[in-house]
Protein backbone atom coordinates (compact mmCIF):
# COMPACT_ATOMS: atom_id res chain seq x y z
CA UNK A 1 0.00 0.00 0.00
CA UNK A 2 2.90 2.35 0.65
CA UNK A 3 4.24 1.67 -2.84
CA UNK A 4 0.78 2.41 -4.25
CA UNK A 5 0.72 5.73 -2.41
CA UNK A 6 4.17 6.66 -3.71
CA UNK A 7 3.16 5.61 -7.23
CA UNK A 8 0.64 8.47 -7.14
CA UNK A 9 3.45 11.01 -7.19
CA UNK A 10 6.15 9.06 -9.04
CA UNK A 11 5.42 10.81 -12.33
CA UNK A 12 6.18 14.20 -10.79
CA UNK A 13 9.87 13.29 -10.68
CA UNK A 14 11.52 13.01 -14.09
CA UNK A 15 14.59 11.14 -12.86
CA UNK A 16 14.98 7.92 -10.89
CA UNK A 17 17.29 9.38 -8.23
CA UNK A 18 14.96 12.09 -6.83
CA UNK A 19 12.04 9.68 -7.09
CA UNK A 20 13.90 7.19 -4.87
CA UNK A 21 14.95 9.99 -2.52
CA UNK A 22 11.34 11.15 -2.17
CA UNK A 23 10.30 7.61 -1.29
CA UNK A 24 13.06 7.36 1.32
CA UNK A 25 12.09 10.81 2.66
CA UNK A 26 8.42 9.90 3.21
CA UNK A 27 9.31 6.51 4.66
CA UNK A 28 11.71 8.18 7.10
CA UNK A 29 8.96 10.64 8.08
CA UNK A 30 6.93 7.59 9.10
CA UNK A 31 9.79 6.19 11.17
CA UNK A 32 10.39 6.63 14.86
CA UNK A 33 13.30 9.04 14.47
CA UNK A 34 12.75 11.94 16.86
CA UNK A 35 13.91 14.93 14.80
CA UNK A 36 12.72 14.64 11.22
CA UNK A 37 15.10 17.08 9.55
CA UNK A 38 17.23 16.22 6.52
CA UNK A 39 20.20 15.08 8.62
CA UNK A 40 18.17 12.62 10.67
CA UNK A 41 16.04 11.47 7.75
CA UNK A 42 19.12 10.76 5.66
CA UNK A 43 20.69 8.78 8.50
CA UNK A 44 17.46 6.82 8.95
CA UNK A 45 17.31 6.09 5.20
CA UNK A 46 20.86 4.73 5.20
CA UNK A 47 22.40 7.59 3.20
CA UNK A 48 26.00 8.58 3.80
CA UNK A 49 25.21 12.32 3.68
CA UNK A 50 22.10 14.54 3.81
CA UNK A 51 22.87 16.08 0.41
CA UNK A 52 20.27 14.15 -1.65
CA UNK A 53 17.45 15.00 0.73
CA UNK A 54 18.52 18.63 1.00
CA UNK A 55 18.56 18.88 -2.80
CA UNK A 56 15.13 17.24 -2.93
CA UNK A 57 13.75 20.13 -0.90
CA UNK A 58 15.72 22.95 -2.46
CA UNK A 59 16.97 22.45 -6.03
CA UNK A 60 15.65 19.23 -7.59
CA UNK A 61 13.07 19.92 -10.29
CA UNK A 62 9.59 18.87 -9.20
CA UNK A 63 6.29 20.64 -8.63
CA UNK A 64 5.11 20.52 -5.02
CA UNK A 65 1.68 21.89 -5.97
CA UNK A 66 1.19 19.04 -8.46
CA UNK A 67 2.08 16.54 -5.73
CA UNK A 68 -0.38 18.35 -3.45
CA UNK A 69 -3.08 17.73 -6.07
CA UNK A 70 -2.16 14.04 -6.13
CA UNK A 71 -2.46 13.87 -2.34
CA UNK A 72 -5.88 15.52 -2.47
CA UNK A 73 -7.05 12.92 -5.02
CA UNK A 74 -5.60 10.13 -2.86
CA UNK A 75 -7.49 11.39 0.20
CA UNK A 76 -10.72 11.76 -1.76
CA UNK A 77 -10.44 8.20 -3.11
CA UNK A 78 -9.72 6.54 0.22
CA UNK A 79 -11.42 8.79 2.79
CA UNK A 80 -14.12 10.48 0.74
CA UNK A 81 -17.70 10.16 2.05
CA UNK A 82 -21.02 11.98 1.81
CA UNK A 83 -20.51 13.57 5.24
CA UNK A 84 -17.17 15.15 4.30
CA UNK A 85 -16.31 18.55 5.82
CA UNK A 86 -13.50 20.98 4.98
CA UNK A 87 -11.65 22.52 7.93
CA UNK A 88 -9.54 25.68 7.68
CA UNK A 89 -6.96 26.18 10.40
CA UNK A 90 -3.50 27.57 10.97
CA UNK A 91 -0.46 26.73 13.03
CA UNK A 92 2.80 28.44 13.92
CA UNK A 93 6.34 27.22 13.36
CA UNK A 94 8.64 28.80 15.96
CA UNK A 95 11.95 30.06 14.57
CA UNK A 96 15.05 31.70 16.01
CA UNK A 97 16.36 33.67 13.03
CA UNK A 98 14.93 36.29 10.70
CA UNK A 99 15.73 34.84 7.28
CA UNK A 100 13.17 32.01 7.00
CA UNK A 101 10.45 32.87 4.48
CA UNK A 102 7.56 34.69 6.14
CA UNK A 103 9.04 34.74 9.63
CA UNK A 104 8.33 37.66 11.94
CA UNK A 105 7.11 38.35 15.46
CA UNK A 106 3.40 37.57 15.34
CA UNK A 107 0.75 35.87 17.42
CA UNK A 108 0.56 32.12 17.15
CA UNK A 109 -1.75 29.75 18.94
CA UNK A 110 1.13 27.25 19.05
CA UNK A 111 2.77 29.30 21.79
CA UNK A 112 -0.34 31.23 22.89
CA UNK A 113 1.49 34.53 22.55
CA UNK A 114 3.47 36.71 20.15
CA UNK A 115 6.63 34.88 19.05
CA UNK A 116 9.14 34.86 16.22
CA UNK A 117 7.36 32.42 13.94
CA UNK A 118 6.21 31.36 10.53
CA UNK A 119 2.48 30.79 10.13
CA UNK A 120 1.02 28.18 7.82
CA UNK A 121 -2.64 28.12 6.81
CA UNK A 122 -3.96 24.61 6.16
CA UNK A 123 -7.01 22.90 4.74
CA UNK A 124 -8.11 19.53 6.12
CA UNK A 125 -10.72 17.06 4.93
CA UNK A 126 -12.68 15.08 7.51
CA UNK A 127 -15.34 12.42 7.09
CA UNK A 128 -16.63 9.34 8.85
CA UNK A 129 -13.73 7.48 7.21
CA UNK A 130 -10.96 9.65 8.61
CA UNK A 131 -9.25 12.98 8.26
CA UNK A 132 -6.16 14.35 6.55
CA UNK A 133 -4.56 17.63 5.54
CA UNK A 134 -4.96 18.31 1.83
CA UNK A 135 -3.47 21.77 1.25
CA UNK A 136 -1.13 24.36 2.74
CA UNK A 137 -0.17 28.00 2.30
CA UNK A 138 2.68 29.91 3.95
CA UNK A 139 1.44 33.28 5.21
CA UNK A 140 3.65 36.14 3.98
CA UNK A 141 3.31 39.30 6.12
CA UNK A 142 2.81 42.51 4.16
CA UNK A 143 5.17 45.24 5.36
CA UNK A 144 8.06 43.08 6.59
CA UNK A 145 8.07 40.71 3.61
CA UNK A 146 5.83 41.55 0.66
CA UNK A 147 7.27 45.06 0.36
CA UNK A 148 10.90 44.05 0.97
CA UNK A 149 12.27 42.98 -2.42
CA UNK A 150 15.76 42.06 -1.19
CA UNK A 151 14.39 39.90 1.60
CA UNK A 152 12.04 38.14 -0.78
CA UNK A 153 14.87 37.32 -3.17
CA UNK A 154 17.04 35.84 -0.41
CA UNK A 155 14.19 33.60 0.76
CA UNK A 156 13.22 32.57 -2.77
CA UNK A 157 9.70 34.03 -2.64
CA UNK A 158 8.33 33.97 -6.23
CA UNK A 159 7.60 37.30 -7.87
CA UNK A 160 3.94 36.42 -8.40
CA UNK A 161 3.30 35.89 -4.68
CA UNK A 162 1.48 38.91 -3.28
CA UNK A 163 0.15 39.74 0.14
CA UNK A 164 -2.96 37.79 1.07
CA UNK A 165 -4.74 37.63 4.40
CA UNK A 166 -5.13 34.27 6.07
CA UNK A 167 -8.86 34.08 5.20
CA UNK A 168 -7.95 34.87 1.58
CA UNK A 169 -5.44 32.00 1.59
CA UNK A 170 -8.14 29.75 3.07
CA UNK A 171 -10.51 30.81 0.28
CA UNK A 172 -7.90 29.98 -2.35
CA UNK A 173 -7.44 26.48 -0.93
CA UNK A 174 -11.18 25.86 -0.65
CA UNK A 175 -11.69 26.97 -4.24
CA UNK A 176 -8.88 24.70 -5.44
CA UNK A 177 -10.33 21.75 -3.50
CA UNK A 178 -13.83 22.24 -4.89
CA UNK A 179 -12.50 22.68 -8.42
CA UNK A 180 -10.35 19.59 -7.90
CA UNK A 181 -13.32 17.33 -7.24
CA UNK A 182 -13.77 17.51 -3.47
CA UNK A 183 -17.53 17.28 -2.87
CA UNK A 184 -18.57 18.66 0.52
CA UNK A 185 -21.58 20.43 1.96
CA UNK A 186 -19.82 22.18 4.86
CA UNK A 187 -16.79 24.23 5.81
CA UNK A 188 -15.80 25.01 9.38
CA UNK A 189 -13.05 27.07 10.96
CA UNK A 190 -12.13 29.18 13.94
CA UNK A 191 -12.71 32.86 14.66
CA UNK A 192 -9.91 34.14 12.43
CA UNK A 193 -11.86 32.87 9.42
CA UNK A 194 -15.44 33.30 10.62
CA UNK A 195 -14.90 37.03 11.08
CA UNK A 196 -14.05 37.52 7.40
CA UNK A 197 -17.11 38.47 5.30
CA UNK A 198 -15.23 37.78 2.06
CA UNK A 199 -14.70 34.13 2.96
CA UNK A 200 -18.33 33.71 3.97
CA UNK A 201 -19.46 35.31 0.71
CA UNK A 202 -17.20 32.97 -1.28
CA UNK A 203 -18.72 29.91 0.37
CA UNK A 204 -22.24 31.15 -0.22
CA UNK A 205 -21.48 31.80 -3.89
CA UNK A 206 -20.33 28.19 -4.24
CA UNK A 207 -23.41 26.84 -2.47
CA UNK A 208 -21.36 25.51 0.46
CA UNK A 209 -22.70 25.70 3.99
CA UNK A 210 -20.50 26.89 6.83
CA UNK A 211 -20.26 26.82 10.62
CA UNK A 212 -17.58 29.40 11.41
CA UNK A 213 -16.60 30.65 14.86
CA UNK A 214 -16.94 34.40 15.51
CA UNK A 215 -16.26 36.80 18.35
CA UNK A 216 -18.82 37.55 21.05
CA UNK A 217 -18.98 41.14 19.76
CA UNK A 218 -20.26 40.06 16.34
CA UNK A 219 -23.57 41.71 15.51
CA UNK A 220 -26.33 39.53 14.10
CA UNK A 221 -29.83 40.15 12.81
CA UNK A 222 -32.71 39.12 15.04
CA UNK A 223 -36.48 39.54 15.00
CA UNK A 224 -36.63 38.47 11.35
CA UNK A 225 -33.97 40.96 10.35
CA UNK A 226 -35.64 44.00 11.91
CA UNK A 227 -32.92 44.64 14.52
CA UNK A 228 -29.31 43.73 15.24
CA UNK A 229 -27.60 42.79 18.48
CA UNK A 230 -24.27 41.52 19.75
CA UNK A 231 -23.93 37.75 19.89
CA UNK A 232 -23.27 37.75 23.65
CA UNK A 233 -26.31 39.97 24.27
CA UNK A 234 -28.47 37.49 22.36
CA UNK A 235 -27.10 34.64 24.48
CA UNK A 236 -27.83 36.51 27.71
CA UNK A 237 -31.52 36.80 26.83
CA UNK A 238 -32.06 33.13 26.01
CA UNK A 239 -34.42 31.19 28.30
CA UNK A 240 -33.34 27.90 29.85
CA UNK A 241 -35.57 26.02 27.42
CA UNK A 242 -33.48 27.25 24.47
CA UNK A 243 -30.49 25.13 25.47
CA UNK A 244 -30.07 21.51 24.33
CA UNK A 245 -27.32 19.17 25.49
CA UNK A 246 -25.74 17.33 22.57
CA UNK A 247 -22.40 15.71 21.82
CA UNK A 248 -20.02 17.49 19.47
CA UNK A 249 -18.38 14.17 18.66
CA UNK A 250 -16.13 11.68 20.34
CA UNK A 251 -13.01 12.91 22.11
CA UNK A 252 -10.08 11.16 23.74
CA UNK A 253 -12.11 10.77 26.94
CA UNK A 254 -15.51 10.03 25.44
CA UNK A 255 -18.35 12.11 23.95
CA UNK A 256 -17.81 15.89 24.10
CA UNK A 257 -21.10 17.13 25.55
CA UNK A 258 -22.01 20.82 25.45
CA UNK A 259 -25.17 22.85 25.78
CA UNK A 260 -26.25 24.33 22.44
CA UNK A 261 -28.70 27.02 21.37
CA UNK A 262 -29.46 28.45 17.94
CA UNK A 263 -31.20 31.59 16.82
CA UNK A 264 -32.40 32.28 13.31
CA UNK A 265 -30.65 35.37 11.92
CA UNK A 266 -32.31 35.60 8.53
CA UNK A 267 -35.77 35.28 7.10
CA UNK A 268 -35.38 32.08 5.10
CA UNK A 269 -34.43 29.55 7.79
CA UNK A 270 -30.95 29.08 6.35
CA UNK A 271 -28.94 31.41 8.63
CA UNK A 272 -28.36 30.97 12.33
CA UNK A 273 -26.26 32.07 15.25
CA UNK A 274 -25.12 28.88 17.01
CA UNK A 275 -24.02 29.19 20.64
CA UNK A 276 -22.06 26.57 22.56
CA UNK A 277 -21.92 26.56 26.36
CA UNK A 278 -19.53 24.50 28.44
CA UNK A 279 -21.71 22.76 31.04
CA UNK A 280 -18.94 22.92 33.66
CA UNK A 281 -17.37 26.37 33.22
CA UNK A 282 -20.23 28.17 31.49
CA UNK A 283 -17.82 29.46 28.82
CA UNK A 284 -19.57 30.44 25.58
CA UNK A 285 -18.51 30.13 21.95
CA UNK A 286 -20.34 31.57 18.95
CA UNK A 287 -20.71 30.44 15.33
CA UNK A 288 -22.24 32.02 12.27
CA UNK A 289 -24.02 29.36 10.24
CA UNK A 290 -25.39 29.31 6.73
CA UNK A 291 -26.82 26.23 5.04
CA UNK A 292 -28.03 25.76 1.44
CA UNK A 293 -31.04 23.88 2.88
CA UNK A 294 -32.90 23.73 6.16
CA UNK A 295 -31.04 21.55 8.65
CA UNK A 296 -31.64 20.42 12.24
CA UNK A 297 -29.59 21.68 15.15
CA UNK A 298 -27.82 18.32 15.40
CA UNK A 299 -26.23 18.78 11.97
CA UNK A 300 -24.82 22.20 12.85
CA UNK A 301 -23.48 20.76 16.11
CA UNK A 302 -21.81 17.92 14.23
CA UNK A 303 -20.07 20.32 11.86
CA UNK A 304 -19.01 22.64 14.69
CA UNK A 305 -17.50 19.65 16.48
CA UNK A 306 -15.38 18.65 13.49
CA UNK A 307 -11.84 19.70 14.14
CA UNK A 308 -8.24 19.10 13.18
CA UNK A 309 -5.40 18.61 15.65
CA UNK A 310 -1.93 19.67 14.50
CA UNK A 311 -0.26 17.84 17.36
CA UNK A 312 -0.59 14.55 15.50
CA UNK A 313 0.85 16.05 12.32
CA UNK A 314 3.79 17.58 14.15
CA UNK A 315 4.49 14.67 16.43
CA UNK A 316 3.90 11.76 14.05
CA UNK A 317 5.42 12.94 10.75
CA UNK A 318 7.50 15.96 11.75
CA UNK A 319 5.42 18.66 10.10
CA UNK A 320 7.41 21.29 12.03
CA UNK A 321 10.77 19.51 12.21
CA UNK A 322 12.22 21.10 9.10
CA UNK A 323 15.39 23.21 9.12
CA UNK A 324 14.85 25.11 5.90
CA UNK A 325 14.57 28.81 5.16
CA UNK A 326 13.69 28.85 1.48
CA UNK A 327 10.10 29.32 0.24
CA UNK A 328 10.29 26.30 -2.07
CA UNK A 329 11.88 24.06 0.54
CA UNK A 330 9.15 24.87 3.08
CA UNK A 331 6.36 23.93 0.68
CA UNK A 332 8.14 20.73 -0.37
CA UNK A 333 8.76 19.49 3.17
CA UNK A 334 5.19 20.24 4.20
CA UNK A 335 3.80 18.56 1.08
CA UNK A 336 5.71 15.32 1.67
CA UNK A 337 4.58 15.39 5.31
CA UNK A 338 0.98 15.70 4.06
CA UNK A 339 1.47 12.56 2.00
CA UNK A 340 2.79 10.67 5.03
CA UNK A 341 -0.22 11.83 7.05
CA UNK A 342 -2.68 10.81 4.33
CA UNK A 343 -1.13 7.34 4.19
CA UNK A 344 -1.43 6.98 7.97
CA UNK A 345 -5.05 8.15 7.87
CA UNK A 346 -5.85 5.50 5.25
CA UNK A 347 -4.24 2.78 7.40
CA UNK A 348 -6.29 3.90 10.41
CA UNK A 349 -9.45 3.63 8.28
CA UNK A 350 -8.50 0.10 7.22
CA UNK A 351 -7.83 -0.83 10.84
CA UNK A 352 -11.29 0.41 11.82
CA UNK A 353 -12.86 -1.59 8.98
CA UNK A 354 -11.03 -4.70 10.13
CA UNK A 355 -12.18 -4.19 13.72
CA UNK A 356 -15.80 -3.73 12.59
CA UNK A 357 -15.59 -6.92 10.53
CA UNK A 358 -14.39 -8.96 13.51
CA UNK A 359 -17.19 -11.14 14.95
CA UNK A 360 -18.68 -9.81 18.15
CA UNK A 361 -16.90 -11.13 21.20
CA UNK A 362 -18.98 -12.24 24.17
CA UNK A 363 -17.89 -11.62 27.71
CA UNK A 364 -16.26 -14.56 29.49
CA UNK A 365 -17.71 -14.90 33.02
CA UNK A 366 -14.54 -16.68 34.12
CA UNK A 367 -12.33 -13.67 33.30
CA UNK A 368 -11.83 -10.72 35.67
CA UNK A 369 -14.25 -7.86 35.07
CA UNK A 370 -11.47 -5.39 34.44
CA UNK A 371 -10.07 -7.47 31.57
CA UNK A 372 -10.89 -5.71 28.28
CA UNK A 373 -10.10 -6.10 24.64
CA UNK A 374 -7.59 -3.66 23.09
CA UNK A 375 -8.74 -0.41 21.52
CA UNK A 376 -8.57 0.07 17.76
CA UNK A 377 -5.20 0.82 16.22
CA UNK A 378 -4.27 4.48 16.59
CA UNK A 379 -2.06 6.70 14.40
CA UNK A 380 0.93 6.50 16.81
CA UNK A 381 0.61 2.71 17.10
CA UNK A 382 0.36 2.25 13.33
CA UNK A 383 3.40 4.46 12.79
CA UNK A 384 5.29 2.41 15.38
CA UNK A 385 4.39 -0.80 13.55
CA UNK A 386 5.46 0.71 10.23
CA UNK A 387 8.80 1.62 11.74
CA UNK A 388 9.31 -1.90 13.02
CA UNK A 389 8.07 -3.79 9.95
CA UNK A 390 8.82 -1.69 6.87
CA UNK A 391 11.75 0.53 7.71
CA UNK A 392 15.15 -1.19 7.95
CA UNK A 393 17.27 -0.22 10.90
CA UNK A 394 20.60 1.37 9.98
CA UNK A 395 22.18 1.25 13.40
CA UNK A 396 25.49 -0.53 12.94
CA UNK A 397 28.26 0.96 15.12
CA UNK A 398 30.20 2.03 12.02
CA UNK A 399 27.23 3.93 10.58
CA UNK A 400 26.35 5.55 13.92
CA UNK A 401 29.93 6.77 14.35
CA UNK A 402 30.05 7.98 10.74
CA UNK A 403 26.99 10.18 11.25
CA UNK A 404 28.18 11.43 14.63
CA UNK A 405 31.49 12.46 13.06
CA UNK A 406 29.74 14.10 10.10
CA UNK A 407 27.39 16.13 12.31
CA UNK A 408 30.18 17.35 14.58
CA UNK A 409 32.30 18.44 11.61
CA UNK A 410 29.36 20.29 10.11
CA UNK A 411 28.51 21.93 13.43
CA UNK A 412 32.14 23.05 13.85
CA UNK A 413 32.05 24.68 10.41
CA UNK A 414 28.79 26.44 11.26
CA UNK A 415 30.19 27.66 14.58
CA UNK A 416 33.26 29.17 12.90
CA UNK A 417 31.04 30.93 10.37
CA UNK A 418 28.85 32.39 13.12
CA UNK A 419 31.86 33.60 15.10
CA UNK A 420 33.49 35.20 12.06
CA UNK A 421 30.26 36.99 11.13
CA UNK A 422 29.75 38.33 14.66
CA UNK A 423 33.37 39.45 15.04
CA UNK A 424 33.16 41.24 11.68
CA UNK A 425 29.93 43.06 12.62
CA UNK A 426 30.35 46.54 14.17
CA UNK A 427 29.77 46.66 17.90
CA UNK A 428 26.52 48.27 19.04
CA UNK A 429 27.38 48.25 22.74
Amino acid sequence: MFDQAMARIAGRFKRVEPRATARAFVLALLSGVEQKNCWRLAEQAGHARPGPMQRLLRSTRWDADAVRDDIRAYVLEHLGAEDGVLIVDETGFLKKGTTSAGVQRQYTGTAGRVENTQVGVFLAYASSRGRALIDRRLYLPDASWCQDTERRIRAGVPDQVEFATKPTLAGQMITAALDGGIDVSWVTGDEAYGQDPGLRALLESRGIGYVLAVACSTRVQINHGRTTARADAVADRLPASAWHRQSAGAGAKGPRYYDWAWIETGTDGHRHLLIRRNPHSGELAYYLCCSPRRVPLSELVKVAGTRWCFQAAKGQVGLDHYQVRHWTAWHRHITLALLALAFLAFLVFLAVLAADATPARTADPNRPARSTYPIDLTVPEIRHLLGALLIPANTSPRRLLHWSNWRRHHQATARRSHYQRRLAAPSTG
